[in-house]
């Protein structure tokens, strides 16, 4: 694609490194910055090297990003919304809508449509246009997920959605999930779920959904489904998050900073505030 737009030869590369050369690359003399998208494992080992060679660094992590629906909103949307916020591509991204937190007004309508929907869901191949889940990204990476989902049921969690690895399909097929009464005893409730299961949350009021979504050791990004312009203004600014979306799924854009708080990292990619990430200032003042 880099080369079909006319960029010469040689200014971008893939560096397939190991961890111990990836430290090598980041501790060259000439090497300025390093930008890490990963794990909160990586980010620690990237920012400790990073910091040992007084290297800038930005830091895009884990995410367990809130879907805040509320008693104005329009549910049919919502629900379109949060189906595409949680599992498009296949539920792994980091600012994928992973925990639904629906005020009790409207939580019977938005859970009824939701699981609805997710029941129409099935993973497929992911070369044909209609398909719109596929296998995750590894056998490991849908195990992993399987032993979290596990747990919650073990846990106490309810099911509302039955979906998992399949015995009778080899792979990393998983057909989504949707969870329910998912409370901090669990470790799901404060652990990234990177695939597609989704859990739901019933909320007093906004009060508690905030406190619900603000409740995680993440802030990356959040989703705000509301007619009301005030309220998701207020919202947003009470969210402990990088990013705001009002009535859309979370998504990112090259002209917006993109980027969180929290166990998410910090600075910014995108956007002219992820070019200023890498940017030196000099001061040149002349007195004469």
């Amino acid at each position: 694609i880099l080369k079909d737009a006319g960029l010469p030869e040689g200014v971008y590369n893939n560096v397939y490194a190991t961890n111990d050369q990836a430290a090598t690359i980041i501790e060259d003399k000439r090497v300025q910055g390093v930008s890490l998208t990963g794990s909160e494992r990586a980010g620690a080992a990237v920012a400790k090297i990073a910091g040992g060679a007084l290297k800038k660094v930005v830091l895009e992590l884990g995410g367990s990003d809130a879907f805040i629906v509320t008693a104005d909103a329009d549910i049919a949307q919502a629900v379109q919304n949060a189906i595409v916020g949680r599992f498009g591509n296949t539920g792994q991204a980091c600012n994928a809508a992973k925990r639904l937190i629906v005020v009790e007004d409207v939580y019977e309508p938005f859970v009824q449509g939701f699981t609805d929907a997710v029941r129409g869901i099935s993973a497929a191949d992911p070369m044909q246009e209609d398909t719109f889940i596929g296998p995750m990204s590894s056998q490991s990476a849908a195990e992993n997920l399987q032993k979290q989902l596990d747990s919650a049921i073990e846990g106490g969690a309810t099911v509302l959605v039955e979906g998992g690895m399949s015995n009778d399909k080899a792979g990393a097929w998983f057909a989504p999930a949707v969870l329910a009464d998912v409370d901090s005893s669990m470790n799901v409730y404060s652990e990234e779920l990177f695939g597609p299961v989704a859990v739901v949350y019933k909320a007093r009021d906004i009060a508690h959904a905030i406190e619900i979504a603000n409740d995680v050791p993440f802030g990356l990004g959040a989703s705000i489904q509301t007619q009301d312009a005030d309220l998701a203004a207020d919202i947003a600014d009470k969210l402990e998050v990088g990013m705001v979306t009002i009535n859309a799924p979370s998504g990112s854009e090259a002209n917006t900073p993109f980027g969180g708080v929290k166990r998410s990292g910090f600075g910014r990619e995108l956007g002219t505030l992820g070019i200023t990430e890498f940017l030196n200032y000099k001061l040149i003042r002349d007195k004469s």
